[in-house]
């Protein structure tokens, strides 16, 4: 275990058994709070000595001591002699390190204590004057009295940089990790722990007392200490307990106990969010009860009884939505953004063994185009006659993590190591430190995200200029539902945002039983409409002006789209010769690719890639043969996505129909294309009208990067095994997409190369090769460093919950394809259940864990977001729980989700909005600052509120029986009695109705991607209620699914069950 010290003898990880372990309990929600007395340690320091340095929180709470209430704690059991044993640890303090020191505060009146030295059996021995004469108080020493000039330190989350014990204080030098790891201290003190549970909570919930977080909204209140107990706690502060079997003292979730007059030394109690030493079980006092480094939840059932023990109100639950994780923003401040790139774990295992203890997708999910956070944009590169700086083995752009030597003249590549040459043009002097003078207008070497302007030799032709092309339906259901009619007005007011203008060139194909061609040159003031009906031999009449340029032949265009719906108004065909008309598309489009849209009604019945109905045998589910509804049927498709793709043709499907239009066919043109799925059941324009157009509109006036690949590089010894979501894998490692956006997100798994790695951190290079719709060849470059670990549970510890359910999604819905949907649904609980019985198998043996379910605080919310997988559209029940085509269309988008809205869409927020509507002082940003998600379960559903319920893609508006008519009025005017299937939600002329639609403005605003549907559903009106909402509420029992109190017994028994 790194290194040795000449002056102690080795110890044991972990003591066969702890000296005074901490008492069992069986409280309903245990996090890793403050624990004073029993619990928190069964070694009483007896004279609080002054200490050389102090924790640099400290709060002006209760002192604890003779001046504190007049309760004198007992002189200190002892164990006999002054040895103490217990494994010292050999982990000093970082040598160097990216870490920030604090200043020390310091204190008048402070004795000096010698540090502990080593007996000459190794064991630690405390110096003598800590020791007081028998039966004598502990005094508090002067500077630790409550004192007026002492700051009051509000406590928020602790700062990383808390790993450091100040340079004056004694401890061994570890030279092994010593720039990596956090040291461990000598002896841990009984300071409470402060994990990563300490945080001020995010709720804006005003604060009991300052310089103290208030509590956690939701949270749930442990028990308060017993009455007999002669002391309680003042202030939300701490209170020392008599000696003895006292009962153990529970501060409140959130809350923060000050720390005691003896001084920790810093990184004992600190160490459980920051790093770990390598190879390190956890921290282990021998005298002291031990520090929990989990969450956990008490599920000991009363005897004789049903009842569970399991308070429901107690379980974790994702409320915040999706927090991105930090905890290395101040570690590596180089990193890009966590919107961009986001591992499972940001502590990389080095062995191979490790990477099977962690049973979770080990792995990234990238977007490279994602939205930059307010105020930052993405700084542009142009090196110019310079040429990219590149390294000439591994081909990884330069960032800020390489290093440069010799003067500024070469640089080390971080991924490969090899030294490179800086080329005359962009050699700089370096400063002492090794720095290069000019770093700070270099924004490549300081920033995680840059984009670098491409030279020609990126380029395979010149770049295309951006081209958007339609395949429209006019089969009969589709002017009949009012699609047409809605497509072509929307397409038209998009004209002028379309990007790239005046660059852009656009073409259009319809179809029905035969395939209509329009010539729309600009010397035409009508578009010439051209029929091919020969479905087995296509040909493209006039290639040269089927693709127009926009500006050029605007009145043409504008012409055809305002004439389209008229055209087809008496349009009786019911065919679909959409194969031959794909097919066509492609002879269009292949000299330069672009943007493919497909407008499909009907299932394809004519020529190549016609389908037939299938999904409705009951027979098949449950069998062997199930999985294959979800395929495509056809290999046509298969094959034309790989056509479009290797032509740099993108394809969005927009499905529109009330029967089987067979969407795991067409879907396949969109998977391998790199595009998106929108699918409209039932469309009808009157009712769907808006979702459509918002949503075209978005998908044609985005910013998009064309003809573009992707590679991700990371560092040696470390590799990408296999990549999830919509794109073709053109090499081992290189993603083809003809078409990327700021909604798309692409998910990878990593695998270890070599048994062990010999790094300390590996680096991860995401490079995306574009053109924009400006012309211009780019390259975006995201790159990212991560620690490697020793160490089990660090990587628990920095485990990030929404990548880790993005990947585990994907991997789920790509098993539907081959396997049962129950298979799909097993293999996700049986991840959840390995992990989490790994991780108790790491605590099992020094914390009496007895029969509560333990957990790592990063992956508090994994059991319910498990449970919200397994009953999302693609994986749930069986024939009668979703349309074939529904599931289908729900596995395309979930496959492209960013992490974000993956977790919104698992997780819907429900929010009561009656009381706000009611007030007549609140504005929408006020009612936005302050609206609380509630619990997906029945009861948070009060019959006297309107409640609105929102995942992203829909609203549904929940009216509770005994909601004021007053209300339901305003809202709905003279409709409000009559069937809420038939009524819409529109603007009404009173406040109430603009507030509610204010609301949603505000929320469709936060994620533009999708546009929400309002579903109007009134409590008690079946089967609507049920379809729209109960059915979705994942914390109840519906369906024969379990709910989230059932599901988390039966995980738990799993756990316990090998454990």
């Amino acid at each position: 275990m790194g290194t040795e010290n000449p002056n102690r003898s080795n110890f044991p990880q972990r003591p066969a058994a702890t000296p005074f372990a901490a008492p069992q309990s069986t409280m309903p929600f245990i996090s890793s709070r403050p624990m004073v007395g029993s619990e928190a340690s069964a070694f009483r320091p007896s004279s609080p000595p002054a200490p050389q340095t102090t924790t640099p929180f400290l709060s002006p709470g209760p002192v604890v001591g003779s001046e504190a209430t007049g309760f004198r704690p007992a002189p200190p059991v002892r164990p006999t002699g002054t040895s103490m044993s217990g494994p010292p640890s050999v982990y000093g303090p970082p040598s160097a390190g990216p870490f920030q020191r604090f200043p020390t505060p310091q204190y008048p009146g402070m004795v000096q204590v010698p540090p502990p030295q080593a007996s000459s059996m190794g064991q630690t021995v405390f110096p003598q004057q800590v020791k007081p004469p028998a039966g004598q108080v502990p005094s508090v020493p002067g500077p630790f009295k409550p004192q007026s000039q002492m700051p009051s330190v509000p406590m928020g989350s602790l700062p990383q940089s808390l790993n450091t014990i100040p340079p004056t204080m004694n401890a061994p030098q570890s030279t092994a990790d010593s720039s990596y790891f956090a040291p461990r201290p000598n002896f841990q003190s009984s300071s409470p722990p402060m994990g990563p549970s300490y945080s001020a909570p995010r709720g804006t919930m005003p604060s009991a007392f300052p310089g103290y977080p208030g509590k956690q909204p939701n949270a749930v209140t442990q028990a308060p200490p017993l009455q007999s107990a002669p002391f309680l706690a003042q202030q939300g502060g701490y209170g020392a307990l008599p000696p003895g079997p006292s009962t153990p003292f529970y501060s409140h979730q959130g809350g923060y106990a000050p720390p005691p007059p003896v001084a920790a030394p810093l990184g004992g109690p600190y160490l459980s969010e920051q790093m770990r030493p390598t190879g390190s079980a956890p921290p282990i006092g021998a005298v002291q009860g031990l520090v929990e480094d989990f969450s956990s939840l008490s599920l000991g059932s009363v005897p004789g009884s049903f009842d569970p023990g399991l308070d429901s109100k107690a379980l974790p639950r994702p409320l915040d939505g999706d927090v991105e994780p930090g905890s290395f923003a101040e570690r590596y401040p180089a990193n890009c953004s966590s919107r961009y790139l986001r591992l499972t774990t940001s502590a990389i295992p080095n062995s191979q063994s490790l990477v099977s203890r962690w049973h979770l997708p080990l792995g990234a999910v990238v977007c490279p185009l994602a939205e930059a956070p307010d105020g930052e944009e993405v700084p542009v590169v142009n090196f110019a006659t310079t040429g990219i700086i590149r390294c000439r083995r591994c081909r990884t752009y330069v960032n800020p993590y390489v290093t440069f030597t010799d003067g500024g003249r070469k640089w080390r590549c971080n991924i490969c190591a090899l030294l490179n040459d800086v080329p005359g043009d962009y050699f700089a002097h370096l400063d002492a430190s090794g720095r290069r003078i000019d770093i700070d207008q270099r924004p490549e070497l300081i920033k995680g995200s840059v984009e670098f302007i491409a030279p020609a030799e990126y380029m395979v032709r010149p770049p295309m200029p951006p081209l958007y092309f339609f395949l429209i339906d006019v089969s009969i259901s589709a002017v009949r539902s009012g699609m047409l009619e809605v497509v072509a007005q929307t397409i038209k007011s998009c004209l002028d945002r379309l990007p790239g203008n005046p660059r852009t060139q656009i073409g259009f194909i319809t179809f029905d039983s035969t395939i209509h061609f329009y010539n729309m040159k600009s010397s035409l003031t009508q578009p010439q409409m051209m029929v091919v009906s020969d479905l087995d031999d296509i040909f493209v009449p006039l290639p040269d002006d089927l693709l127009v340029n926009l500006s050029e032949s605007r009145n043409v265009v504008d012409a055809f789209l305002d004439s389209l719906p008229s055209m087809f108004l008496d349009n009786v065909n019911v065919e679909s010769a959409f194969g031959p008309a794909l097919k066509a598309a492609f002879m269009v489009m292949s000299q330069l690719g672009g943007k493919l849209l497909i407008f499909q009604n009907t299932l394809p019945s004519l020529g190549i890639g016609r389908l037939r109905l299938r999904g409705d045998d009951l027979r098949v589910y449950g069998t062997d043969k199930e999985h294959a509804l979800r395929i495509p049927e056809d290999p046509f498709y298969k094959q034309m996505a790989a056509d479009f793709t290797k032509y740099q043709i993108a394809v969005n499907v927009y499905a529109f129909s009330d029967k089987y239009i067979d969407i795991a066919s067409l879907g396949t043109l969109a998977k391998y294309t790199g595009g998106q799925v929108y699918y409209y059941p039932s469309f009808q324009s009157a009712i769907h009208e808006e979702k459509l157009r918002h949503e075209l509109a978005r998908d044609l006036t985005r910013e998009t990067a064309w003809e573009a690949v992707m590679r991700i590089r990371c560092g040696k010894g470390v590799r990408f095994t296999s990549y999830h979501g919509n794109f073709m894998l053109r090499s081992t490692d290189l993603l083809a997409l003809p078409a990327v956006d700021c909604d798309k997100a692409y998910a990878m798994q990593l695998c270890l190369e070599e048994t062990l790695l010999t790094t300390q951190t590996v680096y991860f290079q995401v490079a995306l090769l574009y053109t924009s719709s400006s012309g211009e060849r780019r390259i975006r470059v995201h790159t990212a460093a991560a620690p490697v670990v020793a160490d089990l549970g660090e990587m628990y510890r920095q485990a990030d919950t929404g990548a880790v359910v993005s990947l585990l999604s994907r991997l789920a819905i790509e098993k539907t394809l081959s396997y049962k949907l129950e298979e799909a649904r097993s293999a996700i609980q049986l991840r959840i259940v390995k992990a989490l019985r790994e991780y108790r198998n790491l605590y099992a043996v020094q914390h009496r864990v007895g029969s509560r379910m333990i957990y790592p605080e990063s992956l508090k919310f994994l059991p319910l977001y498990g449970l919200a997988l397994c009953k999302s559209t693609p994986l749930r029940g069986g024939y009668a729980d979703a349309q074939l085509d529904e599931r289908c269309a729900a596995g395309y988008t979930m496959m492209a989700l960013p992490v974000k809205n993956l977790l919104k869409l698992l997780y819907p927020n429900l929010i009561r909005v009656d009381e706000y509507l009611s007030k007549a002082s609140l504005n929408a940003d006020e009612f936005n600052n302050s609206w609380k998600r509630l619990a997906l379960t029945a009861e948070s559903l009060d019959s006297r509120g309107l409640y609105v319920y929102d995942d992203g893609l829909r609203f549904v508006i929940w009216f509770g029986r005994m909601l004021s008519p007053d209300i339901a009025m305003n809202l709905l005017g003279e409709d409000f009695a009559t069937d809420y299937s038939r009524v819409s939600l529109s603007e009404r002329d009173n406040e109430m109705s603009r507030k509610l639609l204010g609301i949603f403005k505000k929320f469709r605003e936060g994620d533009p991607s999708y546009y929400q549907l309002c579903h109007l559903v009134r409590q008690g009106e079946q089967p609507r209620e049920g379809f729209f909402l109960l059915a979705n509420l994942i914390e109840d029992q519906v369906g024969g699914m379990n709910g989230y109190v059932d599901w988390i017994l039966q995980i738990h028994r799993q756990v316990q069950q090998n454990a």
